[in-house]
């Protein structure tokens, strides 16, 4: 069984590798290379797999999934530049890739610790892109 939870953020970013000159960066990450950063409004599902318990009827608590997720992800992200202030992020490209594994990372254990299993990560930056991350 699967279950999934949805939440949102806004967050700043830049796509730019600072080993790259801004023609570059223009070149291959186009106006998202914008030095002066641009946000997204984020939707982010997270699904948990797992036996439904047969005293609770539940993968698990969404309630506790919900703070798992406030704390470890939202938290950290919501109204934050995902290049300079998110600790997850740090030396890594800020793309929404790498900011799915991030996520997926800060979950894992905390969903593992309430007794589910992480099964996918979701995020959407815009109406036309999103990335699914199954682990590794």
């Amino acid at each position: 069984m699967r279950i999934t939870r949805r939440e949102t953020f806004n967050a700043a970013h830049r796509l730019y590798r600072p080993d790259w000159d801004d023609m570059k960066n223009m070149e291959v990450f186009g106006k998202c290379s914008n030095p002066r950063w641009h946000g997204h409004n984020y939707v982010l599902f997270v699904t948990v797999e797992g036996s439904v318990d047969l005293q609770t009827g539940f993968v698990i608590n969404l309630k506790e999934l919900s703070r798992i997720i406030e704390e470890h992800v939202i938290q950290k992200l919501d109204h934050k530049n995902i290049n300079l202030e998110v600790d997850f992020m740090q030396g890594k490209l800020a793309s929404t890739e790498n900011l799915a594994i991030g996520i997926w990372q800060q979950l894992e254990q905390p969903v593992t610790d309430a007794g589910g299993s992480l099964f996918c990560v979701k995020l959407i930056e815009t109406e036309n892109n999103f990335v699914e991350y199954f682990g590794s």
